[in-house]
């Protein structure tokens, strides 16, 4: 068997001396690394690994890459019968392929960049029964290795249709998305060579989604790190298949069915994140912010922007060119939607094109802006920086007293967006609330009185939002969760009582109602609410007695015996019931039981 030869491609390349110390080696069911000059068995195989240097970093190479070694093999005797390092050269091979011996591919894949190792192989990893030119069958064989690089080779689809060879790794772990815009550089060639497509010396900036040249850049790059070069090979169906590409730009034309080598750089991206996740407020960051705190919603914020519209006309400045720089409070809507919920997600001193679609701008309505005036449903783009900001102190900032006002704080501005009919942002407000008193282990006894008395308000003022936002489950849980502390707690039934009615459970609301006039027998909206769940129920019944006429009449089809059902006779009380309720429909108003002011 003749050594193959080929000179290796280093990924990086070789570190210093004091990058030599021993990193955490390969782990075999959970043994130490080796030391240099101690021999292990790998796992049960009889493959045995001596150290004989230390390697660099603590990646290793995987079944599929191709590596780069200096290998010596011997017999037992010390025969030598195959050597890389006669010549002077490396051998280059993919692993997995048995190229020397199958045994040395399990070997290397344990192995790190610059390590050397002497590995012993039975027969079954080594030449076996046939042996080969130099080696006597049934032989145990030794290679003394060293790993000089190796080339991270991927199978993007996983069907040969594009192999992707790591020729430098990328920086950090982040990979563009589909969103993302990327800037690249590439040079597309024919199997004899021919160039036939490539990118300025600047690179060529597109959004991954929208696509670009053919499928297989785009299904490469988003398993690229930023500064990685790759070289690609891609089969015609991820290319231009079976109808091949004309001349243009000065590159000559793709014959059909062709097989494409690229060179391939993904120099850098600008992360583009859905803001609203309705694809009508996104952020592309144009500069990365600092550390990993975002403003969040109530932080005290202060921004600089240039707004314009998509003809370019520019309809507000703040904080450029001299100006004072804007200062709001998010989530507070102080500035249009869009503006507001990307300010909450940006680092400080991070840049951003923000574009707003009207549902979170101006909307349908003229907006006078200080430098032109914006027309209905109009689109914007916002370049925006945070220059700073303050975060509302969490829960955990505060001792027990500073969390009981700031609850109580959060409760007042609650019941007054309530009041103006802003129940989204007031059920959020009573949700924070609640959020600052909701660890009873942390409060002495004279303050659980305190704060099981706030909770229960904001509990029952954010079923009061959610009746009116038409969330009849969110308010059944709330409602629930009051009567876990207090199970007559008559408003809490009430309401859960009208959100079963909404979500057709009669039953349960009626449980519920019985149990609030059992606490409190005279409650005029509790008993207006009974007559309209017993409106209800003679509806539901009159609709289930349809349905079974309907159903015993097919059922008698073509039966000449007439099926007669008999009604159910009425008690007095159902029957006057019945007559009240046709007769006088009420339907109790949701805000007749009021928010808790307390």
């Amino acid at each position: 068997m003749e050594v193959e030869k080929g000179k290796g491609t280093d990924v990086s390349d070789v570190q210093g001396e004091d990058d030599l110390d021993e990193e955490p080696g390969e782990e075999i069911e959970s043994a130490p690394p080796l030391k240099v000059g101690e021999e292990r068995e790998l796992g049960n195989s009889g493959i045995k690994k001596k150290l004989l240097n230390n390697g660099i970093h603590w990646e290793t190479p995987e079944f599929g890459d191709e590596v780069t070694v200096h290998f010596v093999g011997t017999l037992l005797n010390g025969i030598k019968f195959c050597s890389t390092r006669d010549n002077g050269e490396p051998m280059t091979f993919k692993l997995g392929e048995g190229k020397v011996a199958k045994g040395l591919d399990n070997g290397i894949t344990t192995m790190k960049k610059g390590e050397r190792v002497l590995f012993t192989l039975p027969p079954d990893f080594g030449y076996g029964a046939e042996g080969r030119d130099g080696v006597p069958p049934d032989s145990i064989v030794q290679f003394d290795v060293e790993l000089l690089s190796w080339i991270t080779v991927v199978d993007i689809c996983k069907d040969g249709g594009i192999i992707k060879k790591i020729m430098e790794k990328g920086e950090r772990n982040e990979r563009p998305s589909d969103l993302d815009e990327v800037l690249v550089k590439y040079q597309v060639a024919l199997a004899d060579g021919t160039i036939v497509a490539k990118t300025p010396e600047e690179g060529y900036e597109f959004y991954v989604k929208d696509g670009h040249l053919f499928p297989a850049l785009t299904k490469a790059i988003v398993t690229m790190k930023r500064g990685e070069k790759v070289k690609l090979i891609v089969q015609p169906k991820y290319a231009f298949g079976d109808k091949g590409k004309e001349a243009t730009d000065g590159f000559p034309s793709i014959p059909p069915n062709s097989v494409l080598n690229v060179e391939l750089e993904l120099v850098s991206f600008k992360p583009v994140i859905d803001v609203t996740g309705d694809s009508k407020v996104f952020k592309k960051i144009l500069k990365e912010g600092e550390g990993a705190l975002v403003a969040n919603e109530g932080a005290a914020v202060t921004i600089s922007y240039i707004a314009w519209l998509e003809d370019g006309t520019v309809f507000e400045r703040k904080g450029v060119d001299g100006g004072q720089p804007l200062e709001f409070i998010t989530d507070e809507e102080q500035v249009i939607p869009g503006l507001d919920r990307a300010a909450a997600t940006m680092k400080k001193g991070e840049q951003a094109l923000l574009t707003v679609s009207p549902e979170y701008g101006f909307g349908s309505v003229v907006a006078e802006r200080d430098l032109a005036v914006v027309p209905p449903s109009s689109n914007l783009v916002y370049e925006v920086e945070m220059l700073d900001f303050v975060k509302e102190k969490a829960p955990w900032e505060l001792n027990n007293q500073e969390k009981i006002e700031a609850a109580g704080k959060k409760k007042e501005e609650g019941n007054i967006l309530f009041k103006d009919g802003n129940y989204q942002r007031a059920g959020k407000k009573y949700d924070k609330a609640v959020d600052y008193v909701s660890e009873d282990g942390l409060f002495q006894d004279d303050e659980q009185k305190q704060i099981k008395a706030l909770r229960i308000s904001c509990w029952l003022n954010g079923a009061a939002c959610s009746l009116k936002l038409s969330d009849f489950w969110g308010a059944i849980q709330l409602c629930s969760k009051v009567l876990d502390f207090e199970s007559h707690n008559v408003k809490a039934l009430y309401r859960r009582a009208q959100a079963y009615m909404k979500t057709s459970d009669l039953i349960s609301a009626e449980m519920d109602i019985k149990k609030a006039l059992e606490a409190d027998p005279q409650n005029r909206e509790v008993k207006l609410l009974q007559k309209t769940l017993r409106q209800l129920q003679v509806e539901s019944n009159k609709r289930d007695a349809k349905l079974f006429t309907n159903m015993f009449a097919r059922m008698s089809k073509g039966s000449s015996m007439p099926i007669k059902i008999a009604e159910p006779e009425k008690s007095e009380e159902a029957a006057a019931t019945e007559r009240e309720c046709v007769a006088e429909p009420s339907t109790p108003s949701e805000d007749r039981m009021a928010v808790d002011q307390s």
